[in-house]
Order: structure tokens, then sequence, then C-alpha cells
């Protein structure tokens, strides 16, 4: 069976399921050594390590990337003229409200459902698509992150342990990141609520039932175009979601983190910090090499003092 790459959750894996294809949601790893793609060519190093992983992935046939921020366009287009593996760019409106933007949105599955038949794929009936929509409501997995423990799970990191509960709240996480969890259950901490793009945030909600069985398609395109994110406009339902996440979990405080080149999620603090009605720690990590672990050790150690 073919794979199909990817990283955005704007990506439904359930709709390349559908089309006989696997898909492999990849939390890039960067690669030690040689890269396909230098630091010359100005792309974030979250975006450069995705890249390269795909470029040294033996078994992925396709690679999708979205229009969700500059850096992932220019990866688009370094995929086309520097790597052999086909590569599709699905259009993602930043705007959410307009049933112009949902038809877009809709519009541009059914483009991508053309390039997934071009790649080996076959046109999904009805009750196919079901069928995947409802192993993923089911838990089980069509996505394949392959981002063990909390960051693998639909339901999130498991709210076990004594230590005090805690949201980590901003952007993707590089797989090597996931020692962030260890180092906050080292210094007192449990994360209750993974709200990343790489956890519990970047997995769409429950499909409704009646509507998956009249219109599957369309159902599948609703639930992922409501994902809730800081590159949206407006950006009303992150802090929907986040105020409704917040309250089931029982987080007691907040760590807030982002790369030091992510400008969205940088000018996100501010908002945040002032929304919020719980204490909030800033973390921000380079990412081109692990997560200083000293520094980081200190800060959330320090943090956590506040909970004494």
């Amino acid at each position: 069976m073919k794979t199909i790459a990817y990283t955005c959750p704007y990506v439904p894996a359930e709709w390349i399921a559908a089309h006989g294809l696997r898909a492999r949601r990849l939390v890039p790893l960067p690669i030690e050594g040689t890269s396909t793609i230098p630091r010359i060519e100005g792309l974030c190093l979250y975006a450069r390590a995705f890249v390269n992983d795909v470029a040294a992935s033996d078994d992925v046939s396709g690679v999708v990337v979205t229009t969700m921020c500059d850096p992932m366009r220019r990866v688009f287009d370094l995929l086309v003229r520097r790597v052999d593996t086909p590569a599709f760019l699905l259009n993602v409106p930043s705007t959410w409200q307009t049933v112009a933007a949902q038809r877009l949105y809709l519009d541009e599955l059914k483009r991508l459902g053309r390039f997934l038949v071009r790649l080996g794929g076959h046109e999904p009936d009805k009750e196919e698509l079901i069928r995947a929509m409802l192993d993923q409501a089911h838990g089980n997995g069509v996505h394949g992150t392959g981002f063990p423990n909390a960051m693998n799970r639909v339901g999130g990191p498991t709210p076990y342990g004594h230590g005090v509960p805690l949201a980590l709240v901003g952007g993707p996480l590089m797989l090597r990141d996931r020692v962030l969890f260890d180092v906050i259950a080292d210094c007192g901490g449990r994360i209750v609520l993974d709200a990343t793009e790489t956890g519990q945030r970047g997995v769409c909600g429950p499909f409704d039932r009646r509507r998956l069985a009249e219109d599957p398609l369309m159902e599948l395109a609703q639930a992922y175009f409501r994902l809730p994110d800081a590159s949206r406009r407006p950006n009303s339902e992150l802090y929907r979601w986040l105020k409704d996440q917040l309250a089931q979990s029982g987080a007691h405080g907040i760590i807030f983190h982002h790369y030091v080149w992510c400008d969205k999620w940088r000018a996100e603090f501010a908002r945040l910090k002032e929304w919020a009605n719980l204490p909030v720690l800033r973390l921000d990590s380079e990412g081109d090499g692990p997560i200083d672990m000293v520094r980081t050790r200190n800060r959330v150690r320090a943090f956590m003092e506040m909970f004494q």
C-alpha cells in the first residue's frame, strides 16, 4: 500500500485512507549530517526538517503540503524542484466564517482526491469513506503520527500521576521535543491537555452521525475546517476551544511553547496571557537542536513553585 505523508492537521487522513492509500502524519525528526534542503533556503527549522524527512523516506509515494504558513508554501516549491516524490499543495483559507471559504476547502479536498487517484489510489465510494471516518472516531488511528505517548493518541495525554495538572499550548512540536513532557513531570507537573498542533488540538472533533450518513465528504470537510489555530481569521475558535478544554482537563496552569522563528505563535502569547485566568509560563526554543535542558528545567521548576 502506498504511503502519503503530511504534517498539517488540515489534511484529512480519512480522505487519504478512503482512496486505498496509507496516511502518515509526519512529525519531523531533523536529520543529522547532509540535508537535502540547506539553511540558506530561508525556511523555518520545522519546515526544513519536514522536507528533509520526506526526502529521506524511501517508502513515501506522495506528500501533501498546505498553505497555512509561508514556510510551508516554500516547502512545496522546494519539493517540486528538488525531490522526486510527487507533491500536492492544499489551499486552506485563513478565513473560516464564510460559505465561500468552506466551499473552497471542500473543492480543494476533491482536487486532492484526483491527485491521489493519479498516484495509484482509487475513487472512494460513500461507504468506504464512512468506514474510514468511523475508524478514526473509534480511535483506530488512520493518522499514524509516529509520535509516542501523549502525542499519538486521539484522547491526548493520560492524566495519571500526582503532579500539578497543566496544559501545554502552542504550535507543532518536533519528535525530539517529546522530552519536554519528561522535564515537566520531573519538575512536579503533568500535562493533562496537550493543546499543541501535534497534540489534541490537531485532531478534529467528533463527526455528526446523521450528516455522516447523508454526505460523508461534506461532514469530513466541515469537521476539519473547524480545527482551531492561531492562524485563523478570526481566531476566536481557538479561545473557545481552549476555554472548553481547559475546564474539562482541570489544568491549574499553562505552559506556552513556541519556536523563536514562529511569528504567529510568538505574537499569540500576549493575548493568551491576558485572556487566561491561569498562570502562564512562556517557553521558547530555537528548534535547531535539542531543547536547552538546563534552561528549560530551571524555568519550569521556578514556575512550579507558584503552586506550592
